[in-house]
């Protein structure tokens, strides 16, 4: 077949499905196909929150050209094409919270089953300055590079590092190759002057890079951590596109004066982003990372040096207090989506990052053991890094690679065109948008357009309530499902003070056919917010059913269930019973239309509908309840 003639079928083969899109949208819709336009697949397209546009099917007419190869520029494909198949990413966990001595065991431990890089915090909050030798004693740091955390006392803790390196070379430690040695000093001045966290100084942090440059081991001073803009909000290509501006930012100060030439300024910065559950999203965020930042060594005359490290964390702001559990499913996701994103090292969270230690009941060796498990599974099991970039030539994935590299850039030339990411910074930019992203983000979670299983949808109300304290205060991160955990957490409260949740009646009318739907529908709904269902079965109007169930729940607020056309007949006589019989807020779940003629105390007070503003009406339900409880 020729070119022309393939080009010619597939034209072809897509228009028959435009037509078949058309047919299926014109029944469900009602309306004649023709009035859905020329190109209806439209309809069913979807738009992140950075404008993204994700088509309902990819075909060859998406095709792109074909990446380079791994190791090559401009990096889309991975920075490192001689990894380990055998071993793919490097597996970090977390280390630090406790003294030396437990911080040595455990790192030591974890090691022995399948870490393979140390992500430690040292300094405030972490293990002290001085006894960093001892928290990394028997350590082979050329086989599980280091990555430090120490905030302000970055500068102490390189101190200490690089007389520990120095001590061991001295000694004869057997590594031969010394640049195999990898550490990261993680100084990150410019991400933590946006998120608020303690840092060096962008001056502190040249020196840093200046004296890593001069070792003879592959030190990295700088960590461009877009976890910062993620954490408060932003999108992926926010998130990209703010990151790689503080990361020009680093550079420009790294080659000011002659301190580094600007290969080796490169060579002195590592990027750190989240990973979230939205797995192909994730996939091509990480591709489109480096393409962004390999365009920015190619500015610089320095292609060669694009490749800069990724280290992948899952998401902080995914993380849910609520029916925490899920949380493991959220980070495998992330963790899958990070892996075959290319990432060097991923951080898995453990599940219950966003409690306090011990308020599941479970040990932190538990909850750490199956964060590590949950990348070696995936590893080892399903051996996800044998094949460098697997998701290459896909439609979907290099389309939205290509997408999201486009979103981000647009950013940071907005961030440029203000005066660079310090100017943008202070001039409030970076933080608007990001805000706006958030907003949007909250609206959709708060109508239910986007769920967070276990919290906005399938809430588990018979789980163990929280106590005050159960909430690990730890960084500022706007986690998706704090709206609705502020609502469990008055509801926890009402049941501590009154020994029984919230409660509202259901008023199921006609079969449990007819009503299953929207019962469920109520039940789950108002779940959500604490507020417990109690569903008594089918009540038939006008024979003391509905009196009866309302004396037995001894709720103040109901909630009809029933089909539309049920409504018709019998909404209006079963208000009036429920408000006879104490009921001093009545709610129809279904739309305002289906009581239309309603009128007076026979209409209801408001309609739950699947797109309402769930925050929104379940506080203010609260809020009914628990005035009415105090009366």
């Amino acid at each position: 077949m020729s070119i022309a003639s393939e080009a010619e079928a597939v034209e072809q083969a897509y228009a028959e499905w435009q037509r078949s899109v058309a047919g299926v949208l014109a029944k469900s819709r009602r309306v004649d196909a023709a009035e859905l336009g020329p190109e209806p697949q439209k309809l069913l397209e979807t738009v992140t929150y950075d404008g993204v546009t994700v088509a309902p099917l990819y075909s060859p007419r998406d095709e792109r050209p074909e990446q380079t190869l791994p190791g090559s520029f401009p990096y889309v494909r991975g920075v490192d094409a001689h990894r380990d198949v055998n071993a793919g990413w490097l597996v970090s966990a977390q280390f630090g919270t406790g003294s030396a001595a437990d911080t040595n065991r455990t790192i030591l431990d974890a090691l022995e089953n399948g870490v393979s890089a140390i992500w430690l915090k040292a300094g405030l909050g972490g293990v002290s300055v001085d006894e960093l030798t001892a928290a990394l004693e028997g350590v082979l740091l050329d086989l599980a590079p280091l990555t430090l955390d120490a905030g302000a006392e970055a500068s102490a803790a390189t101190r200490a590092i690089l007389a520990l390196l120095d001590a061991r070379a001295e000694s004869g430690d057997g590594v031969s190759d010394r640049a195999g040695i990898r550490v990261n000093l993680g100084a990150a001045p410019l991400t933590s002057s946006f998120s608020g966290a303690v840092d060096v100084d962008l001056t502190e942090a040249v020196e840093l890079a200046v004296a890593a440059d001069a070792r003879t081991e592959t030190v990295r001073a700088i960590t461009v951590d877009g976890t910062a803009f993620h954490n408060a909000g932003a999108g992926d290509a926010e998130e990209l596109g703010a990151a790689v501006a503080a990361g020009l930012e680093y550079l420009r100060a790294l080659t000011a004066d002659g301190n580094l030439t600007i290969g080796a300024a490169l060579s002195q910065l590592a990027f750190r982003y989240s990973a979230t559950d939205d797995q192909f999203q994730t996939i091509a965020k990480f591709r489109a990372a480096r393409l962004v930042w390999a365009r920015i060594a190619q500015v610089c005359g320095a292609s060669d040096f694009g490749g800069a490290p990724q280290h992948a964390v899952t998401s902080a702001a995914m993380m849910a207090q609520r029916d925490p559990w899920v949380n493991m499913l959220r980070t495998t996701l992330a963790a899958f989506g990070a892996g075959v994103g290319g990432a060097d090292a991923v951080t898995v969270l453990p599940f219950d990052v966003a409690l306090a230690d011990g308020t599941l009941g479970v040990s932190k060796s538990f909850s750490s053991r199956i964060a590590r498990n949950t990348q070696l599974l995936l590893l080892e099991e399903s051996h996800l890094g044998r094949v460098l970039d697997p998701s290459a030539g896909s439609w979907y994935v290099e389309d939205l690679t290509q997408q999201i590299a486009a979103t981000a850039w647009e950013f940071f030339q907005e961030i440029e065109a203000a005066g660079g990411y310090l100017a943008a910074l202070e001039a409030g930019i970076v933080s608007d948008r990001i805000a706006t992203t958030k907003a949007k983000r909250d609206s959709d979670i708060a109508h239910r357009k986007t769920t967070v299983t276990g919290v906005n949808e399938f809430p588990n109300l018979g789980e163990t309530p929280l106590s005050a304290a159960a909430v690990e205060p730890g960084q500022a991160v706007a986690r998706y499902a704090a709206a609705f955990e502020a609502l469990r957490d008055r509801s926890d409260a009402f049941l501590a003070a009154g020994g029984a949740r919230p409660t509202a009646l259901l008023a199921p009318l006609g079969s449990v056919a007819e009503h299953n739907v929207r019962t469920t529908f109520a039940s789950n709904l108002l779940a959500s917010g604490g507020i417990d269902a109690v569903n008594p079965g089918p009540l038939e109007v006008g024979a003391e059913a509905i009196s009866a169930a309302v004396k037995a729940s001894g709720a103040t607020v109901a909630v009809l269930c029933g089909t539309d056309k049920r409504y018709g007949e019998s909404a209006a006589a079963a208000v009036a019973e429920l408000r006879a019989a104490g009921i001093t807020k009545v709610l129809l779940a279904g739309p305002e239309k289906a009581v239309g003629d309603a009128a007076g105390d026979s209409r209801p007070d408001g309609f739950l509908t699947a797109r309402i503003d769930a925050v929104s009406a379940l506080t203010e339900l609260l809020d009914f309840i628990e005035t009415g409880s105090s009366k």
